[in-house]
């Protein structure tokens, strides 16, 4: 008897809003935004957390190629030793 791999995804707005909050709660925080910081700094503010997140990104990658590095270094070691004994 094949097993079948289809995976049905039924999602509802419910479980679509972000962090539990709905379109509703997005909008006025939105607005409290606006309000606080001025319609001609979000371009700035968006432009910052942008960055911040490419950073982050660009931080975490470099350190999965460490760590690789890393593995890939002590691998070859392992493997020299047990050459040079066996």
């Amino acid at each position: 008897m094949p097993l079948s791999k289809t995976i049905k995804i039924n999602v509802t707005i419910q479980e679509a809003n972000m962090f539990g909050l709905g379109v509703t709660e997005l909008i006025i925080i939105l607005v409290i935004i606006v309000v606080l910081f001025g319609a001609s700094k979000l371009p700035k503010i968006g432009k910052g957390i942008g960055e911040a997140i490419t950073n982050f990104k660009k931080s975490t990658s470099e350190m999965t190629t460490v760590n690789e590095t890393q593995r890939i270094t002590s691998d070859e070691t392992a493997n020299r030793k047990r050459t040079k004994t066996g």
